[in-house]
């Protein structure tokens, strides 16, 4: 091997008696690009354990039925925890979301395929949406006086 080259490193598996197969796998999987287009470094705690366990929970189209009360249950999150989570990856365009009934707290999260380039980030989000309520009402204002 030349120099300035760098050795490849033989792969080692630890426990090959362990090794994980997708023979009997159910749906929930997480997309390898959550880490590598940075979108975890985004994300708080509590939103990576939501995350991970509405992919995990959800079916072949993504969605999970689980109500929040529940997530929470699971992840040891109290509902305030689960609800920012939420948010956020909502905020992060990570999961959709349709209520069960019109006003229902609970609802369908769907893990959405991961959107193009990298994520938004949260000052993005705020400023994008304050400045088409700023034109908004500039524009409402603009109506009055005419």
């Amino acid at each position: 091997m030349s120099e300035g080259r760098r050795e490849k490193r033989r792969q080692r598996v630890p426990r090959p008696d362990r090794v994980r197969s997708l023979r009997g796998a159910s749906f929930g999987w997480l997309h390898a690009d959550v880490l590598r287009r940075g979108h975890l470094r985004e994300l708080p705690v509590e939103a990576t354990a939501v995350y991970a366990f509405l992919c995990l929970a959800a079916n072949r189209d993504g969605v999970s039925f689980y109500r929040r009360a529940r997530i929470g249950e699971e992840l040891g999150l109290d509902d305030q925890q689960v609800h920012r989570a939420l948010t956020r990856l909502q905020d992060l365009d990570l999961v959709g979301y349709e209520p069960f009934r019109p006003g229902a707290v609970d609802g369908f999260w769907q893990v959405l395929t991961l959107p193009s380039g990298g994520p938004t980030r949260a000052e993005d989000t705020l400023l994008r949406d304050l400045a088409e309520r700023l034109g908004r009402r500039l524009d409402a204002d603009r109506q009055r006086t005419d």
